[in-house]
């Protein structure tokens, strides 16, 4: 199952290429776990509720909500993909301007998603290839 994996992930990044945000909402399970990058800025930060751990498809959605807010004219592009069994890790090309500054940024990091059967049951986000790769029992 794990080609099937790989072109679910393809399709979702290729989706997102599109502006479809919500491209992944069929596969991910009930109970999915996001958790982004320590470094990405919160807007929560501000109120005090640092937290950077989403659950369930609803908080799944607050998580891409708090990005752009964060970024405009954001874009994700899927550089390389890897079948790692039960996951795929993902290279992932992030554009973006930062909507407090107005600089544009753009920066690598890497998404492991994580799967039980057809249904995504975790996205975990690495700004480093050696702690993804770690995470999705590969060497480098």
């Amino acid at each position: 199952m794990s080609e099937e994996h790989v072109d679910a992930v393809r399709a979702i990044y290729e989706r997102f290429g599109e502006g479809d945000f919500g491209a992944s909402v069929d596969l991910f399970d009930s109970h999915v776990r996001f958790l982004m990058l320590p470094e990405a800025p919160k807007p929560e930060e501000r109120r005090g509720r640092a937290s950077n751990l989403y659950i369930g498809v609803e908080g799944v959605g607050m998580g891409m909500r708090r990005l752009f807010e964060t970024w405009a004219d954001l874009e994700m592009e899927a550089e390389e993909l890897i079948d790692a069994g039960d996951a795929v890790l993902v290279t992932v090309r992030q554009r973006g301007i930062a909507r407090i500054s107005g600089d544009p940024t753009e920066f690598h990091y890497f998404t492991l998603w994580s799967f039980r059967g057809r249904k995504v049951v975790q996205i975990e986000n690495f700004a480093e290839r050696a702690q993804a790769h770690e995470a999705a029992g590969l060497s480098e």
